[in-house]
């Protein structure tokens, strides 16, 4: 059996909750078209671009719609503002046409649009907090923003979303493992992690005899690659090749984190291969999204890799970004342990722009 720390009986204490409940309820809020006020310098009431309604525009009048500035750059839009941009919406925009800007999906679809004028007076921090929101949210990174608060709905700081993600790390912790046998290694415990926003699961996957520093590898979880075994990626091979190299090496941990898309999500994953068949890599297809090149947040590893009882790693990786990451979270990387696997014709470009633009060693 492992010989990994057990965990003390009685789980350690969470973080303090903080903003996470708000946050989370405010998430919920978005995905169903519900307004969210947010508080800072005043009051503000947002909607998702992608779920609001025709009612509710029309109720609004005149609001902004708030890009970040990868998309606005993509439509041409000067950025007088840093981080994200307003656009003054006219009266009678409906919600197809507001999701025709932020969707770039769409893009074929309604090629003629604009001119837009952006704003170039100074926004407030709640307007790049609305757009983190609808990150969040796993929603485009678009916002409908009216100054004011708008009845219904529920009220949320601008402070607890620009730090909901490192509190939600703070609050993980373990909440029941068992041996689960694998074909790469009989002897292996699954752990799993949850956070105080009740959010989606991360898992440890403990292999063998895990010594320190302990050999790791961290994998975003993917469901076309993982479980469907897809070819545009590679990550079905990196995640069976690892649990095997790790067991190989006598002992060491995957940590299988719920940042799919490289953190932007399944749904948004899915609308990036749609750009990547109109011809764009998938660097390109984030930005144009909204997104930034990879959205990934290393401090859920770095708790999970503390509560197991690890401070020192071997990493098995070809993403330098990874090792920055996870040494940024105060852990600290002793090796970089080259991981790579062969091309197809399906993922050999995507695996090219890795190498090319990410820096990737493959």
């Amino acid at each position: 059996m492992s010989q990994l720390r057990r965990a003390p009986s009685t789980p350690p204490k969470p973080a303090p909750q903080g903003g996470l409940d708000a946050v989370a309820q405010a998430i919920d809020a978005l995905r169903a078209g519900r307004p969210v006020r947010l508080n800072d310098r005043g009051v503000h009431t947002m909607y998702a671009a992608e779920t609001i309604t025709a009612a509710t525009l029309k109720r609004l009048g005149r609001p902004l719609l708030i890009l970040s500035h990868a998309r606005a750059q993509t439509l041409k839009i000067r950025l007088y503002t840093p981080e994200v941009v307003a656009l003054p919406l006219p009266a009678g925009t409906t919600p197809a046409a507001i999701r025709a800007i932020a969707d770039p999906t769409a893009d074929l679809d309604t090629p003629l649009k604009g001119p837009f004028n952006a704003r170039r007076a100074k926004l407030g921090p709640a307007y790049g907090a609305a757009v983190k929101l609808a990150k969040l949210a796993g929603l485009l990174p678009a916002a409908v923003v009216v100054t004011g608060a708008e009845r219904g709905g529920m009220d949320l700081k601008v402070t607890d979303i620009m730090s909901y993600e490192s509190r939600a790390a703070e609050s993980l912790a373990i909440v029941t493992r068992a041996y689960v046998p694998l074909q790469a290694s009989e002897n292996t415990e699954l752990i799993a992690f949850r956070a105080g926003d009740g959010g989606p699961e991360n898992y440890a996957v403990v292999i063998g005899k895990p010594t320190n520093p302990v050999l790791t590898r961290l994998h975003s979880e993917c469901f076309t690659g993982d479980l469907l075994g897809s070819l545009k990626c590679d990550c079905g091979e990196q995640l069976r090749g690892a649990v095997a190299a790790i067991a190989k090496s006598g002992g060491g941990v995957l940590l299988y984190l719920a940042q799919e898309g490289r953190g932007i999500g399944l749904i948004n994953k899915l609308r990036a291969y749609r750009l990547q068949d109109q011809g764009y890599d998938t660097i390109e297809a984030n930005e144009r999204l909204g997104f930034a090149a990879d959205e990934r947040v290393y401090t859920v590893a770095a708790r999970m890799l503390g509560l197991l009882g690890f401070k020192a790693v071997r990493l098995l990786t070809n993403n330098p970004e990874k090792v920055e990451g996870l040494t940024r979270a105060g852990i600290k990387v002793i090796e970089r342990v080259p991981h790579a696997f062969p091309s197809n014709r399906h993922n050999e470009a995507y695996l090219r722009t890795k190498a090319e633009k990410a820096g990737h060693f493959l």
